[in-house]
């Protein structure tokens, strides 16, 4: 029997691939994902630039904040513009495309749930062990876990996408939209391993690094000015980069969970719930900057330097930023 090619299989009218029409509403939902998308991209790169400039922000939990932002970068550059696409014309730019964005996409995902688990490690050790933080979280250490986690997130994607990168040749067959091939088994395994697993841990750390932190701004309110001396102070700076990182934390558990009820619930990935839910959870890589900008005043100098391009002076990378 002659083997049929997957033209030869094609349907004429092929229902299943709808483009969106032009209208004003979706050229105005176009431009706005469009903003966000630079927006996106303009704030992570501040960021990188800042922490990678400034000898004094390079720490321990600054490199962290420095992987989540490339991290939100990509998402901004490599994600979120073929989404818009998408949105746009159901017909994606070729097959080695369609492969790609989705294997990118839960590679950076992966990576993000893996630096918001270490963010939520680094505050449990400096707000319960403080004594021994320095000495535990070393800008070494911290480099290895991050090689670590980006390694592994790659690794763990290529498995999971074996099946969606092994059939190719069925995408886009017939004019059809992009779509996720993916083994149930490992999509079990993927919403353990993204989704569980690190939300239990994150949520476990925090509960005991707000029942420490409580517990030491009694302390602290009930000692006497005469003995406030730098370890109060050091405490209370540890304490507000908690209550930062766990705003981040919780914007990024809030973005999270939509989409993945969404999955567990098994609903219908086209619909405008769900495509709403999946710029949800691209935009928490907006918003981690903006959290930043907001809480921390060593990002808004920074910004400044950068901005005014003072950055360019020799021996900038001294200036004192903290």
């Amino acid at each position: 029997m002659e083997t049929l090619k997957a033209a030869d299989l094609c349907i004429p009218l092929n229902t299943s691939c709808r483009s969106m029409p032009v209208t004003p509403r979706s050229m105005v939902i176009k431009t706005l994902l469009s903003c966000i998308s630079v927006l996106t991209v303009v704030l992570n790169l501040l960021v990188i630039i800042s922490i990678s400039h400034f000898r004094q922000l390079q720490t321990p939990t600054n490199l962290i904040l420095l992987s989540l932002a490339v991290s939100d970068l990509l998402v901004g550059l490599v994600v979120m513009p073929p989404e818009i696409i998408m949105m746009q014309s159901c017909a994606f730019l070729d097959k080695l495309s369609c492969a790609l964005f989705y294997l990118f996409s839960f590679i950076l995902t992966s990576a993000s749930v893996g630096s918001m688990v270490l963010i939520s490690v680094d505050r449990y050790v400096a707000i319960c062990y403080p004594l021994r933080y320095s000495s535990m979280i070393t800008p070494r250490r911290v480099q290895i876990y991050l090689s670590l986690c980006w390694f592994c997130s790659v690794t763990f994607n290529f498995m999971l996408l074996k099946d969606h990168l092994s059939q190719t040749d069925l995408l886009n067959s017939c004019l059809q939209e992009c779509f996720l091939v993916i083994n149930y088994i490992f999509g079990a395994v993927d919403l353990l391993v993204t989704f569980f697993c690190p939300l239990t841990v994150i949520i476990v750390l925090y509960m005991r690094v707000f029942v420490v932190a409580v517990s030491q701004a009694r302390v602290m309110r009930s000692q006497i000015s005469a003995l406030r001396s730098n370890t109060v102070t050091v405490k209370r700076s540890e304490m507000r980069a908690a209550r930062t990182l766990g705003v981040i934390l919780l914007v990024f558990v809030l973005c999270l969970l939509p989409y993945y009820s969404s999955s567990i619930a098994g609903q219908d990935t086209k619909s405008v719930a769900s495509s709403v839910q999946i710029w949800l959870f691209y935009c928490n890589s907006t918003f981690n900057p903006l959290i930043y900008a907001f809480f921390y005043p060593w990002f808004r100098k920074s910004v400044k330097v950068i901005v005014s391009l003072q950055i360019l002076q020799p021996g900038s990378y001294e200036a004192k930023i903290l």
